[in-house]
């Protein structure tokens, strides 16, 4: 209807007002609820061709629509704004098509031809996953679904910072304090026991610069002449110039932490395509800088150090390598971005990176440029928001991060508790209630927290995610079993319905509102991967969760003596089941038969 209604837009206007629009000032929206009417067309770009009033010019657009689209039924004017009302027929035949379409609103994996890259987690090997990468890896794999359902070839890729003085402060803690343990002997996942060292070195760390501040140092100074800091950074020099021993002690305990986010990435429900490592790619990072600077590109200091000059795109400048001659950031990444590159072509290269990094993101894409990468312009920093807790913020030198792996955990152990409460599931198995529990309890974590759209700060808290009622992840799966209830009792009282619409039928208002929630799957679908957002699917996901609920207190399915009415009612529920399983598919998130 979109595209009859954009060349009717067109054509109206031209038998009007004698002028040919472009189809890009055609905005067709959904009506809002507070006004009659199913599909807005926006006034305010015409009122130049027909130099009239926005209320007049709707008017006349409105009825030259009416008379040549026969499923207009009526339509309002709300000052610039033309409300278009579609009638019954046209609903029914929606719906018939939903019925005859298995893949309604997903397009084919790879129709369109064009390969994007989802790039998140991007965690450090010197501490476990937390809150923060939670939602990173949650935004970043609803996406990837957004995306593949959107037609596009999607590889999902990791950046593991697996070098630089933070990874050498936790060696270099385990070198003074760890005696030698290990994971197995302290009973602990690998990215736990390496996280514990790392705070450990702060810790001392700290403790030395407040004794040197207390003998009379300066404080700047002292932060940046303590002995530990000192020989961590002697440490990263070894590592660079491939120290045998630095190199396996490197290579051990990052193998301890990989197998730890493995479990975690398991548990999460994630996987990546590929797992690219600076380790790796910041070699070709600093090829790519000297090459720069050799071309004027890039200018070197009198200390050695090597820096781009923004100055003139209204930034500053940026290091790239240091005097003594060791990588930053940024130099890794434009060694990843360049190899990403030339595995895969990408049509665009997403970054699901926090918000505290948007100029670092900025400045890589215009040092791309600058170096004259013409690929530069297709990488696109997704610049999500904070999450906490209601406690306050994480901060992990400190050791009071919010661990992945215990969130998690709790959040299954929330459900369990209050899934015994309701009793529901009394006569099922261990087996099969340990799985309900985890179904539950992740369904909660991920809607929660996906719910918001990912450039909004957010406070993640646990006890409401997991509430049966209202916005929640497990109000949705309760619809989608009750769903799948309602069918399982079909099919025991021998009842089949046939999956066809008479087109004769006539749904009630409710069925017909249930229905024009269910025609809005495929463009929430289209404008959730357009503006990157897991909100747009998950809030529609609990829409049509409300839609079916009232319909289901207000009218029974099984219990007509109209057999067709019955028939329309169970497709109706199957359709809606099917589009709910759909959506939360699309957020990473399972939906139980049972609960």
């Amino acid at each position: 209807m979109e595209k009859v209604l954009t060349d009717k837009v067109k054509e109206a206007i031209f038998s009007l007002y004698n002028y040919k629009v472009d189809e890009k000032q055609i905005q067709l929206q959904k009506t809002s609820k507070d006004f009659t009417g199913d599909i807005t067309l926006v006034v305010f770009p015409f009122l130049r061709f027909s130099k009239k009033k926005p209320e007049e010019t709707g008017e006349e657009i409105g009825n030259y629509l009416q008379e040549n689209i026969k499923e207009i039924s009526g339509f309002n004017t709300i000052k610039g704004f033309l409300n278009l009302e579609m009638d019954k027929k046209y609903w029914i035949e929606s719906f018939r098509k939903m019925i005859e379409d298995p893949d309604f609103g997903i397009k084919k994996t790879g129709s369109e031809n064009k390969t994007i890259l989802v790039e998140f987690s991007s965690p450090n090997t010197n501490k476990p996953l937390h809150l923060g990468h939670i939602r990173n890896n949650l935004i970043g794999y609803s996406l990837s679904k957004i995306f593949e359902a959107n037609g596009y070839v999607v590889k999902k890729v990791n950046i593991v910072n697996d070098r630089g003085i933070h990874i050498c402060k936790s060696m270099l803690a385990w070198q003074k304090w760890g005696e030698g343990t290990t994971p197995e002997i302290a009973k602990k996942k690998g990215d736990k026991l390496v996280g514990d060292f790392y705070v450990r070195f702060e810790k001392e760390y700290k403790k030395q610069v407040q004794f040197l501040v207390e003998n009379g140092a300066d404080e700047d100074k002292a932060i940046m002449t303590a002995p530990l800091l000192k020989e961590a950074q002697a440490m990263l020099l070894k590592w660079e110039v491939g120290d045998k021993e630095v190199v396996d002690l490197w290579n051990r305990m990052n193998g301890w932490v990989y197998k730890g986010f493995d479990k975690t990435y398991e548990a999460l429900g994630v996987s990546f395509d590929k797992i690219y490592y600076e380790s790796d790619t910041y070699i070709k990072g600093k090829e790519i800088v000297l090459s720069a600077l050799k071309n004027g590109v890039l200018f070197k200091k009198e200390d050695g150090s090597v820096w781009v000059d923004l100055s003139k795109e209204g930034l500053d400048e940026k290091i790239l390598l240091r005097s003594d001659g060791t990588a930053v950031y940024m130099t890794q990444d434009l060694g990843t971005a360049y190899q990403r590159y030339d595995d895969y072509k990408f049509f665009r290269q997403i970054y699901v990176v926090g918000n505290e990094q948007n100029y670092h993101f900025q400045v890589l894409v215009l040092l791309l440029d600058k170096i004259g990468y013409k690929w530069a312009k297709d990488i696109y920093h997704l610049s999500y928001g904070m999450v906490e807790l209601p406690e306050g913020k994480m901060k992990s030198r400190e050791g009071t991060i919010v661990d992945a792996d215990d969130l998690i955990s709790e959040m299954i152990d929330t459900a369990r508790d209050m899934s015994e409460e309701l009793g529901k599931i009394d006569t099922y198995s261990e087996k099969q209630k340990e799985d309900i529990f985890r179904i539950i309890g992740l369904g909660a974590l991920k809607y929660f927290i996906l719910k918001v759209d990912p450039r909004k700060n957010m406070t993640f808290n646990p006890k409401e995610s997991i509430d049966f009622n209202g916005n929640t992840g497990p109000f949705i799966q309760y619809t989608y079993a009750r769903i799948k209830s309602v069918l399982r009792k079909a099919a025991e009282k021998n009842i089949k319905f046939q999956k066809k619409t008479d087109s004769c039928f006539e749904p009630n208002e409710k069925e017909i509102e249930l229905i024009k929630i269910l025609a809005g799957f495929p463009g929430v679908i289209r404008d959730a991967g357009i503006q990157m957002t897991t909100a747009m699917v998950a809030n529609y996901c609990y829409e049509l969760t409300k839609g079916f609920n009232q319909f289901y207190h207000d009218f029974s399915i099984l219990n007509v003596d109209n057999d067709e009415t019955r028939n329309f009612r169970l497709q109706l529920s199957e359709i809606t089941g099917g589009i709910i399983e759909k959506s939360m598919g699309l957020l990473g998130i399972d939906v139980p038969e049972r609960m």
